[in-house]
């Protein structure tokens, strides 16, 4: 089963993609709420290249790893990457006629432990987080 989120980013191609691709921003926008956190990343952005993040509970009471290997990349435009239990995720860049928005989707493998409802609302909150972090 495939999941859709999107959203759009009223900020350049540029600012974007450097958000999505970079550790040091995807720490501070990759969490669904606020008592989650990433408390590191990393980015290969290359085909074979890894991306890791950690993500946590601010209390503490759990965490996990979200890696993945990049199997296709067109700069600025496309990001697709196959996480450890084989789902695949592809994220499509598409910028506004005027250039001053690109909309971000994410369609992605369900997993089989949570409700696929749940798992889209948590990835439609990271996205939202995203948005909200490259508009300021």
């Amino acid at each position: 089963m495939k999941i859709v989120v999107e959203t759009t980013v009223h900020a350049p191609s540029d600012a974007v993609w450097s958000a999505w691709t970079t550790p040091a921003d995807i720490i501070r926008w990759n969490a669904p709420s606020d008592d989650w956190h990433t408390t590191a990343a990393t980015v290969d952005l290359r085909v074979g290249g890894r991306q890791t993040a950690r993500m946590e509970a601010k209390d503490g009471s759990f965490g996990f790893d979200f890696d993945g290997t990049y199997t296709e990349i067109v700069d600025g435009e496309l990001i697709v990457f196959e996480l450890e239990d084989g789902r695949e995720v592809r994220v499509d860049f598409e910028p506004a006629a005027d250039g001053n928005a690109v909309t971000v989707r994410e369609t992605f493998d369900a997993e089989t432990e949570n409700d696929p409802e749940m798992q889209r609302e948590g990835w439609q909150a990271i996205l939202d987080s995203f948005g909200r972090y490259v508009e300021r």
